[in-house]
């Protein structure tokens, strides 16, 4: 029997410093195929042209975001184990469903969000209306592993910077996402190739660039959530390790 995947004390350590973690080539076969063609039939029969915005400020291919396929993408390639385990002792949410963000090549003309957290302060939702989660899983269907090939940009550690302004500097139903600091940041590029996975704290700050290759940029999120994030929401914003009882004793004194 294989074993489970886990996360290393290193690499929990990293997730506490940068709130960012990757695993290269860990989908693969079969599971990755199914769910890549699956998007690409889609993209090729039913996108609409009409509905760019929309598809980019929540999911492309919406009608798909339960199917099997894509769900496999978290049920069958040891991604569910390495959520656990981010979060043992805790239960998670069920994860019923997935969303796909697509960058279209050729430099389209898309929209690009600026550095955000998701789920605050969002343009399309009421500012008072929280959609936040836990952590974010994203796995890489299709794309060219180049910065500029619609590659998502994070800023490692940007975590603590948010936890100390959504303390000091926000409250619930103002507009503004993220400080001035983090949002004239350009951000990491996660430059990769079809198969790799990015984990990534919620509360790190992040954007999607233009796609001027030649290949569309696919990938399948999937929002992770601890049990109890409805009642904890608010307050994780500015404690960023509320809810992960297991990673608190890694954390160094002066960051949040």
């Amino acid at each position: 029997m294989p074993r489970p995947e886990i996360w290393s004390t290193d690499e929990q350590r990293r997730f506490v410093d940068d709130g960012v973690l990757i695993r290269r080539g860990l989908v693969h076969g079969t599971v990755l195929s199914r769910a890549r063609d699956l998007v690409s039939g889609w993209l090729t029969e039913a996108y609409d042209t009409a509905r760019l915005t929309a598809y980019t400020e929540r999911s492309f291919a919406p009608e798909l975001e339960e199917h099997p396929d894509l769900l496999a993408l978290y049920h069958r390639s040891g991604l569910a184990e390495l959520a656990e385990d981010l979060l043992r002792p805790a239960r998670i949410d069920p994860v019923t469903r997935a969303q796909i963000q697509i960058r279209l090549p050729h430099g389209a003309e898309q929209p690009v969000k600026r550095m955000h957290v998701d789920g605050v302060s969002c343009p399309h939702l009421d500012p008072s209306d929280l959609r936040t989660f836990t952590f974010i899983l994203g796995v890489v269907l299709d794309g060219s592993a180049t910065a500029d090939a619609g590659a998502l940009h994070y800023v490692p550690g940007g975590h603590h910077r948010m936890a100390r302004y959504f303390a000091t500097n926000w409250t619930l139903g103002q507009s503004a996402q993220t400080p001035d600091d983090i949002d004239a940041q350009d951000g990491t590029a996660f430059t990769a190739e079809p198969g790799d996975v990015i984990v990534m704290h919620h509360l790190v700050p992040h954007r999607v660039g233009i796609n001027t290759s030649s290949t569309p940029r696919v990938m399948a999120y999937f929002r992770i959530q601890h049990a109890q994030h409805p009642d904890l929401a608010l307050a994780a914003l500015s404690d960023p390790w509320l809810e992960y009882s297991a990673l608190t004793g890694l954390v160094r004194p002066g960051t949040a």
